[in-house]
């Protein structure tokens, strides 16, 4: 699903609201989320998941196509782990989790 997506939806479910508040609503959102695992923190929506920021240690890697070494310095990768209740509700487990 794309961003505009999230913003039509939420466009139907709340007529009242102008689509460039939805969208500024969920640009904080999300602006939030950047920021809080930006800062180390990790980030929790109950029956959602975690958000956690992981670090990818620098290390010599191998150009598959040329077979040439590069170094590459210390990245950041996002880590999810699924919550209960959405586990729950991808797999059908429990059909009247909402």
């Amino acid at each position: 699903m794309i961003k505009s997506r999230i913003v039509d939806k939420l466009q139907i479910k709340y007529p009242k609201l102008k689509i460039e508040e939805l969208e500024s609503a969920l640009n904080i959102f999300l602006d939030e989320i950047a920021g809080a695992l930006n800062n180390g923190e990790n980030v929790e929506l109950r029956g959602f998941g975690t958000l956690t920021k992981k670090l990818n240690k620098e290390k010599y890697v191998r150009n598959p196509k040329t077979n040439e070494k590069i170094f590459k310095k210390n990245t950041y990768k996002l880590h999810f782990k699924i919550g209960k209740i959405l586990h729950k509700r991808i797999n059908n487990l429990n059909h009247d989790a909402k």
